[in-house]
């Protein structure tokens, strides 16, 4: 039997396109006719039969399916295997993981790890300077004019959905001292920063580094006793007035990296203690005594002037270290974890995700970010199929966040984009 339509030229069109995809071989379906042309049909009780290519009807279709008249479907194809294919039995087996693999429309649905620009914090160098600054270790990078290329930096990580920032400030050597001050210094650059980000961004996140490696004349990230050894508390004492300072600009997240016993829970009390209860720690939990770190280094010109950093960095041969330093930031209440290197301690990112509910954060070094910009420049490997999976691998040790200097270029590739 014959159905009636009721329609309006806007249902029309929807109704059209639908069955257009549900046929996928219409002919061009007439406008609609006047409204009272339609009201008369409608009165009337008269549809308009849609015309497939062989010129019968829905209707008449319909009825030689309900009488057991299929169409033939076209016979199946079989590809033909190379010349010389031997000609085998088949295995015997139950289960072939290749089937979940056998077209892009499966290995989506099934793939368990994915990434998206809201996993990305982006790192930013920041200096006094009005000009943008090429870090020649690090192609693509930059020491950014703190009022000019970082706010056009922000703006276009922003544009692709990156929007999470740390910031490492170059200070200037003349404002370097062995202990440190200027890292507390309510009107220096990073508070400066801060406070300008949050006036045109304020719903960005801004994660802030809270070590004096920048700011100490030495270049380590703690006060330098005169026989070289590196003074835990005495330094806890000038990180806690460092993050209360960066905390009351604005900042989002203080992220201590020094690697100084006790530092997450006296800062978290100076925290506290200020009113700056909803301020995060994203404390640098795992921090390796790495050789990954040389072009961060040049970015910061922050080179310890002695010596090295392996009495307060863990010694990179180590595993089970990292659960003792998991235990401690925990209980001295961090809100987030972080190792680092990265991709050279997928390991420790596995292991710290297995023991821990916190989120897990993972830092893409500087020396993992030129080394793969190299391979691409050598064209020894494809640098965005490399830079994409490095993440990926990231995420699937058990990062929840990826701190890497790829997050612009990763987020215009996760969003089909090319712009510079």
């Amino acid at each position: 039997m014959a159905s009636t339509v009721a329609f309006t030229p806007a249902v029309a069109v929807g109704a059209n396109v639908q069955h257009s995809r549900r046929t996928s071989s219409l002919r061009p379906v007439p406008r609609a006719r006047p409204v009272a042309a339609r009201a008369s049909a409608e009165r009337d009780g008269a549809a308009a039969a849609v015309q497939a290519r062989s010129g019968r009807t829905i209707e008449e279709c319909e009825a030689d399916a309900v009488d057991g008249k299929f169409p033939a479907a076209p016979p199946p194809t079989r590809p033909q295997a190379p010349n010389g294919t031997p000609e085998i039995r088949p295995l015997d087996m139950a289960k072939r993981p290749r089937r979940n693999r056998r077209s892009p429309a499966l290995r989506a649905a099934f793939q368990e790890t994915s990434i998206t620009p809201a996993n990305l914090v982006l790192p930013l160098f920041i200096h006094e300077g009005e000009e943008d600054t090429p870090i020649g270790a690090m192609p693509g990078c930059f020491r950014l004019g703190w009022r000019h290329g970082l706010l056009e930096e922000v703006y276009k990580s922003r544009d692709v959905g990156v929007n999470s920032f740390v910031l490492f400030p170059k200070v200037p050597d003349g404002l370097k001292t062995q202990t440190g001050d200027e890292a507390y210094n309510d009107n220096g650059l990073v508070p400066r920063t801060i406070r300008l980000l949050k006036d045109k961004y304020p719903d960005i996140v801004i994660y802030t580094d809270v070590a004096l490696d920048p700011y100490s004349s030495d270049g380590h990230d703690g006060i330098v006793r005169e026989d070289g050894v590196i003074m835990n508390d005495e330094t806890v004492h000038q990180l806690c007035k460092q993050a209360v300072s960066q905390a009351r600009a604005g900042a989002d997240v203080v992220s201590p990296s020094d690697m100084m016993d006790g530092r997450v829970g006296a800062i978290r009390a100076a925290l506290d203690a200020e009113g700056f209860h909803d301020v995060s720690i994203m404390s640098y939990t795992a921090k390796y005594a790495s050789s990954f770190y040389g072009p961060f280094r040049e970015a910061l010109d922050s080179n310890p002037r002695f010596g090295d950093k392996k009495t307060y960095q863990m010694n990179p041969a180590n595993y089970r270290e990292a659960l003792i330093e998991t235990a401690a930031d925990e209980a001295e209440g961090a809100d987030i974890l972080l190792v680092k290197p990265g991709l050279p301690y997928l390991d420790i990112i596995r292991l710290l995700r297995d023991n821990s509910a916190l989120p897990i954060a993972a830092y893409q070094v500087s020396g993992e970010y030129s080394m793969i910009k190299a391979g691409g420049v050598l064209k020894m490997v494809d640098e965005e199929k490399v830079m994409m999976e490095s993440l990926l691998c990231l995420r699937r040790a058990g990062a929840d966040i990826i701190l890497t200097y790829f997050a612009r270029q990763a987020a215009n590739v996760l969003c089909g984009s090319k712009r510079p």
